[in-house]
């Protein structure tokens, strides 16, 4: 069980787990994979002066704690991908070692910046010989299946994953196939025979019978990691080419208001000094980046365009930047979920970790895209953190005038007084600055 308190975070390890972990501490690989990041780090802490009290014979571990909890269904896929990749190279180095793991949830790898980090100390045990990976079925339908998706027909697989938080089963996936994919040796071995095994067992019970009857050498086991290992390092979305992937290079902005926006986030962020700033709407990460430069701790960055998603991606493991792209419909963000509606945090709770916040050219996406009252949009922003820097983008900008072009002019009470009315029962309007000829004005503002 693991459990937080006072802003640290404990787990619980039972009595009939404690032989495994110790077996698994001494195999002499763990302490490298928490020096090189890709396992978080594991102390054990004396139960009586932390008042985490495990079962007698049990232990406690105090893990340290992570800037931000994301869920796979929140990825973009090269941050799927790079979780699924870190997954079996861990796998293939333990097994070197006498190492695997009971399963391959892909809730069990989170994210410091743009880099994936193992989680489940105690999905470890040690390797016993001639046993077939446990986790493989898991493991296909939640990374390799919605990496599939993506790559074979360019369709993410973020709303389906939410939908179905076990990942995208194996049986929808091959109904999707045509006739030339399935003749795949790859697709054969990972996606439909497992299938056509299962069916002719009965059941996953009765297939986990069978195959204890005709042991897997270890070098076969290994075969598998390396196999999905280099399948996936080849695979890549398709349909990322969009109107935002490049609005960096292409956005509305001269050089001269590009430049006084950058340094009013500079400021912002010398004022604000947060440990975590969100970034709604944070499009290619240009300006999370400018953040981070500036003395942000962690940028957590929300959009929902996938091109410019991947483009920030790249700009964060490019430049090592503790900034992390994330998938989020801004007008249906992530609800509670899983068991008891508690299992997996909204986005909303969440924001509690979150001392700053970003909203830059986001208003009029909301406003006019997805008919959003300008009042519930102040008090969501103002609710996310208790300070924050928000681009009012008015009529007269290309922009704007596009979408109005789209949806008719039905926004009269879009205008810059309008905003300031919505946002003043919520917070202190700070410093005003207009950044552009068309009139975008940048609002600091500090919850009341």
């Amino acid at each position: 069980m693991v459990e937080g308190r006072g802003g640290r975070v404990f787990r619980s390890v039972a009595p009939v787990a404690v032989e495994e972990y110790r077996h698994v501490r001494s195999c002499g690989l763990v302490e490298a994979l928490i020096v090189e990041g890709a396992l978080v780090a594991a102390d054990e802490v004396d139960p009586a002066e932390v008042g985490v009290l495990p079962p007698p014979g049990g232990l406690v571990l105090e893990h340290p704690r992570l800037p931000f909890i994301s869920y796979p269904y929140e990825w973009p896929f090269s941050l799927l991908k790079a979780a699924a990749l870190m997954h079996l190279e861990m796998q293939i180095r333990l097994l070197d070692r006498g190492i695997s793991l009971s399963d391959a949830s892909a809730y069990n790898v989170q994210f410091q910046g743009a880099k994936p980090v193992f989680i489940d100390w105690l999905s470890l045990r040690r390797y016993r010989e001639g046993e077939y990976w446990q986790g493989h079925n898991q493991f296909c339908e939640q990374f390799l299946n919605p990496l599939l998706l993506a790559a074979k027909f360019g369709t993410p697989h973020n709303a389906w994953y939410r939908g179905m938080q076990e990942g995208i089963p194996g049986r929808e996936l091959a109904a999707l196939l045509p006739r030339r994919m399935r003749w795949s040796p790859r697709m054969q071995a990972h996606v439909l025979l497992p299938l056509r095994f299962e069916r002719r067992a009965g059941s996953r019970g009765e297939a986990a019978k069978r195959t204890a009857k005709r042991p897997l050498p270890r070098g076969a086991y290994r075969g598998l990691l390396t196999q999905l290992r280099r399948w996936i390092q080849g695979l890549e979305p398709q349909g990322t080419s969009t109107t935002w992937s490049n609005y960096s290079s292409a956005s509305s902005y001269d050089s001269n208001e590009a430049s006084r926006k950058a340094e009013a986030v500079r400021a912002f962020v010398a004022a604000a000094k947060p440990e975590q700033l969100w970034d709604v709407g944070c499009n290619t990460g240009e300006f999370a980046a400018i953040a981070t430069e500036a003395g942000a701790g962690d940028v957590i960055g929300f959009d929902s365009d996938f091109g410019a998603l991947e483009s920030a991606c790249e700009r964060a493991r490019a430049d090592r930047l503790r900034f992390l792209p994330l998938y989020q419909d801004l007008a249906n963000p992530s609800p509670d979920q899983g068991w008891g509606q508690a299992e997996r945090r909204s986005l909303t709770r969440r924001s509690r970790s979150a001392d700053a916040l970003m909203a830059l050219a986001v208003i009029h996406h909301l406003a006019i895209g997805r008919n959003v009252p300008l009042p519930r949009i102040a008090a969501w922003f103002v609710s996310l953190a208790p300070r924050g820097l928000v681009e009012f983008v008015p009529r007269g900008d290309r922009r704007v005038d596009d979408l109005l072009a789209l949806r008719g002019d039905r926004f009269g009470d879009y205008t810059p007084a309008a905003w300031e009315a919505a946002l003043e029962p919520y917070a202190a309007i700070g410093h005003v600055e207009t950044v552009s000829e068309s009139g975008r004005r940048l609002y600091t503002y500090e919850r009341r």
